[in-house]
């Protein structure tokens, strides 16, 4: 380990102070985590194997089942490091916010990483290890939706709706536009839908 030798006030020499580590166990760890994302978004978590991890992260072996020795749980902290990848801002203008969201997860879901998450939710119902990640993810991201919709009704902005229930309409026309890849997901069809949704609640509470 590297050490410094530190110099008090009046020029003499103190006490010696061992550069602290991690920096570079944080690195390892962060590329360990990128290789398992890439992995699981090609071949899903069946196809996930510690060799190929390492040689992607550019790691030996060891590093890896040092860190995770078991699969699911290399699983639930590559997916637990990125669920905050996607935030819903509160700028005090709803649909704005909405509309920011919807183009941020469509760019999440375009990427390794949104496609990991998408494998992995595919398989978590058959594995409960697997699930509680998604779990949390999801409920995250639910907490933070009604937060901002119970301000936004607060405003007058929006009638009361449920949060998951308003994630439901906005988010899964975002799944099948990526999914399908037809055509780009902009920030116009994110308008769009945000805008019939919208207009549906308000109607229907009226």
């Amino acid at each position: 380990m590297t050490e410094t030798r530190k110099q008090d006030t009046d020029g003499t020499p103190g006490p010696v102070a061992a550069r602290r580590p991690g920096g570079r166990t944080a690195r390892t760890r962060a590329r360990i985590l990128d290789a398992t994302l890439h992995v699981v978004a090609r071949d899903g978590i069946a196809g996930l194997r510690y060799e190929e991890i390492a040689e992607l992260a550019g790691v030996h072996r060891t590093s890896v089942y040092r860190n995770w020795p078991d699969r699911d749980e290399l699983v639930n902290a590559a997916l637990l490091q990125y669920s905050g990848t996607v935030e819903l801002e509160d700028t005090g203008d709803l649909r704005h916010d909405l509309v920011d969201y919807l183009v941020a997860l469509a760019d999440l879901l375009s990427t390794t990483t949104g496609r990991a998450i998408q494998r992995v939710i595919q398989s978590a119902r058959e594995n409960p290890e697997v699930a509680l990640p998604v779990d949390r993810i999801f409920e995250r991201r639910l907490a933070r939706l009604q937060q901002v919709v119970d301000a936004a009704v607060a405003r007058g902005e929006l009638p009361p709706v449920d949060g998951y229930f308003l994630a439901e309409l906005l988010t899964g026309p975002v799944h099948l536009y990526v999914s399908r890849g037809l055509r780009p997901f902009t920030r116009t069809e994110a308008e769009r839908i945000t805008d019939v949704v919208l207009a549906g609640l308000r109607h229907t509470a009226g």
